[in-house]
């Protein structure tokens, strides 16, 4: 698939940074704190788009890829946080996010080409070995300066990147389908080993047709 993004880069002392951002952030798409969960709510347009940034974060690992997300919670009424992803190998300090947001300019059109992401099924399957206990390849997790950072591997993004590519294919059918149980989610990093214990949240993708105007 093709994706539009804008290219991005500024610098931190000696330290040059890219940032990647999707040409149009998606205009339905939220996260907020629920109750046992990091809760995403996405339309499927949202779900797609994000699928495709979160399969761009496991081929550029020299980037932080940002995907605004600042919309109003519908339920809430309350503000939610941008999303970044990016390789651990950077070693960014979530703490200079606000600084080096400031100095990025309006970038430069890009286009990137993308496989299609893992599907749900293959992606639960192909690592088996982050069950293990010892397994320490994991994301983590840090909410500063209205934004959610995502820090993992490669193969981690690679991983799971089913994560809302099922919801963007599945949700719409099965909502319509079952109008009286309208709800269909994916979830990541309760007990499967994708979020480093401490801190970290389980992320739970919910599939939400109906948006209120803004």
């Amino acid at each position: 698939m093709k994706l539009s993004l804008s290219l991005h880069r500024a610098r931190l002392g000696p330290a040059e940074f890219q940032v990647i951002r999707p040409a149009r952030p998606p205009e339905r798409a939220v996260l907020s704190d629920g109750r046992w969960y990091l809760d995403a709510q996405v339309d499927q347009q949202a779900a797609q788009l994000v699928a495709a940034l979160w399969s761009l974060a496991a081929t550029s690992p020299r980037s932080l890829v940002h995907v605004p997300l600042r919309r109003t919670d519908p339920d809430t009424g309350e503000p939610g946080p941008d999303l970044v992803l990016l390789h651990h190998s950077l070693q960014f300090a979530p703490s200079r996010w606000k600084e080096l947001r400031a100095r990025l300019g309006p970038g430069r059109p890009r286009t990137a080409n993308l496989p299609g992401p893992l599907s749900a099924g293959r992606a639960r399957e192909f690592r088996p070995e982050r069950h293990h206990r010892e397994n320490r390849d994991r994301f983590h997790q840090r909410v500063h300066a209205g934004a959610l950072f995502m820090t993992g591997s490669a193969a981690l993004f690679a991983d799971t990147s089913w994560l809302f590519a099922d919801v963007a294919h599945r949700g719409p059918g099965y909502v319509h389908a079952r109008p009286d149980h309208a709800h269909y989610c994916a979830r990541m990093g309760q007990g499967d080993g994708l979020v480093a214990d401490g801190g970290g949240s389980a992320i739970h993708v919910v599939y939400r047709d109906q948006w209120p105007d803004r």
